[in-house]
């Protein structure tokens, strides 16, 4: 592939990538990413992560080389929350693997909100039961929304239900999504075969006793390495990760509990290990740099195809 020099260097932002990323595709591609990644095919180091000194924020950098190669530096400013700026802004640079050309920026705010509920979707693809009742979705931003849409791609369910810990905002999400909003925490995620942890909680919202057997659970809310969604109960179940790595130096709900980690997901689609039968699972992601790179490429690839 040509060198592609920095004048000419396209950037290509969120309207381009709304318009060709769509789930199916980004589910499978998330559940390949992680497969190469357990398999050892891909290098990259936990995210690097610096504070940003005076604010309630950090600025992270995301390096991994798998399929294709790129690096997403990511900013989270908590204190952006319910202003008009997203709390997650980010670029992605892809690079030529073969020479290292860089061959396009692009915007990863939405790829970031859409590979982490497609994380999600392949793994409850994998591990919930096949007609779940009841989808249970703790939190009301941006990822309670993606959730309702990737979780659908892969289940059909009986009854939606949300919480979250503003009402007012929680009911107005619940009205967007087709939800039912439930005040109670413990009353939402009862009896539900599927939830979905998408918080900023710093302290559990989801108690193991609560979580009906059986039932798929994915925690994606973060809040610092030591802030957590789910309580020791729930950690005791079978815990699934992105990467032990990553959830060991990153993960509150991991590092709070102490709980031990089972396997890494790509392991479970492998089937180099298998889930027992029945087991209430917990899946707990981070988020790791594969995954960006993976829907970066697939973004930048079908963007190529139609301006070709």
């Amino acid at each position: 592939m040509a060198h592609q020099g920095q004048e000419t260097l396209p950037f290509f932002g969120e309207t381009a990538i709304q318009a060709v990323l769509q789930w199916p595709p980004l589910i499978d591609v998330m559940q390949q990413a992680m497969i190469s990644f357990s398999a050892g095919e891909v290098a990259q180091p936990v995210r690097q992560m610096v504070p940003v000194p005076g604010h309630d924020a950090i600025i992270a950098a995301m390096p991994a080389v798998g399929e294709a190669m790129a690096v997403k530096v990511v900013t989270l400013y908590h204190e952006n929350a319910g202003t008009d700026l997203p709390t997650h802004q980010a670029v992605i640079i892809v690079f030529d693997k073969a020479n290292g050309s860089p061959l396009a920026v692009l915007d990863g705010r939405l790829i970031t909100e859409m590979r982490t509920a497609a994380g999600s979707a392949a793994a409850a693809r994998k591990l919930a039961v096949p007609s779940p009742e009841v989808v249970t979705i703790l939190g009301n931003g941006v990822q309670a929304r993606a959730h309702a849409q990737a979780l659908s791609e892969v289940r059909r369910y009986e009854e939606l239900r949300l919480w979250a810990r503003n009402e007012t905002q929680g009911r107005a999400v619940a009205r967007e999504i087709g939800a039912v909003f439930v005040a109670d925490a413990e009353m939402a995620v009862r009896d539900a075969d599927i939830i979905a942890c998408t918080t900023s909680a710093i302290e559990p919202v989801l108690k193991g006793a609560w979580i009906k057997p059986g039932a798929f659970v994915t925690s994606v809310g973060w809040n610092t390495a030591d802030g957590r969604e789910l309580d020791d109960g729930a950690m005791a179940n079978t815990v699934i990760v992105e990467s032990v790595d990553a959830a060991n130096n990153q993960a509150g709900n991991i590092r709070a509990s102490g709980c031990e980690i089972f396997a890494e997901i790509g392991e479970i689609y492998a089937g180099t290990k298998t889930v027992p039968e029945g087991a209430t699972v917990i899946f707990d992601s981070v988020g790791i740099a594969i995954m960006d790179v993976a829907a970066a490429k697939l973004a930048y690839d079908l963007i190529s195809e139609q301006t070709m």
